[in-house]
């Protein structure tokens, strides 16, 4: 039988790479976005390939959530893999400069936006028993670094949430992943610095860094493992990024 993949996050990066390639791999969609322009694009798009529906949604409002995965049709109500992709950062100033605002969008977006895709549909998977959870986390909720301050930790929820979710659907079938990209070129850096096309462009420069596709392999990947491999967490960096030596400040004299 066709599997369905609902695909948070869908309008751009991770999300719209994930789309097209489940939809190539024979997936049903469910691409959900706040952008319904760009849902409608992808859905015409995808439609000549397989069978979409899209969802504009904004994942942090709970009902909404619940309400849209509730009221699928029902050729698209079973979904076997949940792919919680939405997330944003927002800023890169040190902790003692940061925008309150800021900190609670990311904590918003990241973890209950996340919390609320997953307990809406997770109980079914459970009831089934079958079905995958895959979150995508970063290495920022491993390592940190400055100016990652509230991003990182929500990625770290993310991390440990997962894990936590492993443990409760222990024995049911239902696989959970926590995939976290690393140095990545997407619509994150010009998001995270509210549209500043050079400042996002600067972080690039002259370096090379792992693009959406590769990303969307290794989801895909990971979802057609067999049902009894679970890829717990995956990191993944590109070639020229590794972890930063200790910082030591040493005192002017």
């Amino acid at each position: 039988m066709t599997k369905t993949a609902i695909i948070t996050g869908a309008t751009s990066g991770f999300g719209q790479a994930c789309a097209r390639k489940f939809a190539h791999d024979g997936y049903k969609l469910v691409i959900v976005g706040r952008r319904k322009e760009r849902l409608e694009a992808l859905q015409s798009e995808l439609s000549q390939i397989t069978d979409v529906h899209y969802l504009v949604m904004d994942v942090r409002e709970r009902q909404t959530v619940f309400d849209g995965f509730y009221e699928l049709p029902e050729a698209f109500n079973k979904p076997d893999v949940l792919i919680n992709n939405a997330g944003l950062a927002l800023g890169l100033e040190p902790a003692h400069q940061a925008n309150l605002d800021d900190w609670e969008t990311m904590l918003d977006t990241n973890c209950k936006g996340l919390m609320y895709c997953t307990r809406a549909l997770l109980p079914g998977m459970v009831e089934r028993k079958c079905g995958h959870i895959i979150n995508v986390g970063s290495m920022a909720g491993n390592w940190p670094y400055p100016g990652g301050n509230c991003y990182g930790a929500s990625k770290a929820f993310v991390q440990q949430f997962s894990r936590n979710l492993r443990s409760d659907v222990h024995g049911s079938g239902v696989k959970i992943t926590n995939i976290e990209p690393g140095f990545a070129k997407t619509e994150f850096s010009l998001v995270r610095f509210k549209g500043d096309e050079s400042r996002a462009d600067t972080l690039y420069q002259d370096a090379e860094h792992l693009k959406p596709d590769d990303i969307a392999d290794i989801i895909l990947w990971t979802a057609n493992t067999p049902a009894h491999v679970n890829v717990n967490t995956l990191e993944v960096m590109p070639t020229n990024q590794s972890w930063s030596p200790l910082a030591i400040h040493k005192n002017d004299n």
